[in-house]
């Protein structure tokens, strides 16, 4: 087995599977300018490989990937060094770009957490694989940026209005909703998604096949999502963000079934960037309509905006560096 080693990310061929294996556990895997360019610079050189697979995994089951490494792009900010933060966003958004075109099959392997950036390394690809243990959320707008990597082409396309209630809340869901919206492709026991890059190097047929076989015998249950999607569905197609707001303040005072997700839903709102929400909503209506390349182009004009904010400056503030989750929310909302 060849193996190119590095402290943050392993490039790795195990026969004919690519390996990318991110390997930064005390930061959750939270991709750096460093990272994306190695990852980048691997599907290009594996492109005319002939690959059977290339797989994206973790070498930590706590987390696949808790996002970019927004702390040093804030930093980046307060110094004027935007030019340097763009160069992350262009290599990263070029990695999600690049996986969602990719000759040859891209497989996912997420256990834990998978946020962010982490979702734009795995649901671009062929196949999502989640062992019980993994969660999905885009938490962009608590901290004054908005649902990126893509966020603005895949969330639209998820079932009904979810994609809506997932990219503007920061909602955090499981591998069984994961499932059922389409985020994941299959499931398997931990174990297994352990060792799946050398059972798909070892394997002659389609990979779905494969895929399938390791697939629990039971269903598991229902996401929780399950249980409150007719009042989601009801709240997340009301025009416009006080439209939204109506609607969940009507549930919670209906104090039916639905009534403490919609306290959690509307908490949730009115906890996040103003300024994010708003350019986050215009985004996911402008998506539906674009190309994955195209929503990507759209959403480097809006971080080289974005990244200059009050709210983005003070939202990574209160959420990842002094961490007391009291932001003060300050910039304009566009009209």
């Amino acid at each position: 087995m060849q193996q190119v080693d590095s402290d943050d990310v392993r490039i790795e061929r195990l026969g004919p599977v690519g390996r990318i294996v991110l390997d930064r556990p005390r930061a959750l895997n939270a991709i750096t300018l460093g990272m994306v360019e190695r990852i980048h610079a691997a599907l290009e050189e594996w492109r005319d490989a002939g690959l059977r697979a290339v797989v994206v995994e973790s070498a930590s089951d706590r987390a696949f990937c808790a996002g970019g490494d927004i702390r040093r792009v804030r930093e980046s900010s307060l110094a004027g060094r935007h030019d340097e933060s763009l160069r992350f966003f262009e290599t990263e958004y070029a990695v999600n770009a690049l996986l969602g075109s990719y000759p040859v099959p891209v497989v996912a392997l997420v256990g834990g957490v998978c946020m962010g950036g982490g979702m734009g390394l795995s649901v671009h690809g062929t196949f999502v694989v989640v062992s019980p243990e993994a969660s999905f959320a885009m938490p962009e707008t608590k901290i004054g940026f908005f649902p990126d990597v893509g966020g603005s082409h895949f969330l639209p396309r998820l079932p009904g209005h979810t994609g809506r209630y997932l990219g503007l809340t920061g909602a955090r869901i499981g591998a069984a909703d994961a499932l059922a919206l389409g985020l994941a492709t299959h499931a398997c026991s931990a174990a297994d998604l352990a060792r799946l890059p050398e059972l798909i190097a070892g394997y002659d047929g389609p990979l779905e096949q494969l895929l399938r076989e390791l697939a629990p015998s039971e269903p598991g249950p229902a996401g929780d999502l399950a249980a409150v999607r007719p009042e989601l569905e009801w709240v997340f197609s009301a025009p416009g963000l006080d439209g939204i707001s109506a609607r969940l303040a009507r549930l919670v005072a209906d104090g039916g079934a639905a009534a403490a997700w919609a306290a959690t839903t509307r908490a949730a709102l009115e906890s996040a960037s103003p300024y994010s929400l708003a350019v986050t909503d215009r985004l996911l209506v402008e998506g539906r309509g674009r190309s994955l390349e195209e929503c990507l182009r759209a959403e480097l004009t809006t971080a080289a905006e974005m990244i200059r904010s009050a709210d983005f400056v003070e939202g990574v503030r209160a959420v990842l560096v002094d961490k007391d989750h009291a932001p003060r929310w300050s910039s304009p909302v566009p009209e």
